[in-house]
């Protein structure tokens, strides 16, 4: 399904196959509400996707090591996090036949390429929390 405000223009003959698909990225409109990639945005911005993605930034995880790592997520919502990530080609479940069997999670490719974006809200936030801090005490004392 597609979101366009526009009207699509029609395809020329002389188009490549890159620009037609360009053209087709073009046409999502996360201001549209029943557009996938508002559903997208919707996901990312999650904290626990926030928190999987960076915690799985180092390399494979398994499931204990990501639950330790992130401090507060429930089992629920990590397993839940973790499928829908799955789901959408950010990360790869591997199990591996073992005693007891071994199960790892670890970014795809698609799941490296949002890392710059994902991490550099992580840092932000950890850097101007002091001032949003500050800000919030400021407005909680108006009347």
């Amino acid at each position: 399904m597609k979101c366009v405000t526009h009207p699509m223009e029609p395809t020329m003959p002389t188009m490549t196959a890159a620009q037609r698909r360009a053209a087709e990225k073009a046409d999502y409109d996360v201001f549209l509400a029943e557009c996938p990639s508002r559903q997208l945005l919707d996901r990312l911005s999650d904290k626990w996707v926030t928190l999987v993605m960076v915690a799985l930034e180092r390399g494979p995880r398994r499931y204990s090591q990501l639950s330790r790592t992130i401090a507060g997520v429930s089992q629920k919502m990590l397993t839940q996090t973790l499928r829908t990530l799955e789901r959408d080609g950010l990360v790869t479940r591997t199990v591996t036949a073992s005693v007891p069997v071994t199960v790892t999670y670890e970014l795809t490719d698609l799941g490296h390429s949002l890392q710059r974006v994902i991490h550099g809200l992580k840092d932000w936030a950890e850097a101007h929390m002091e001032d949003v801090l500050a800000a919030r005490s400021t407005y909680d004392r108006q009347p």
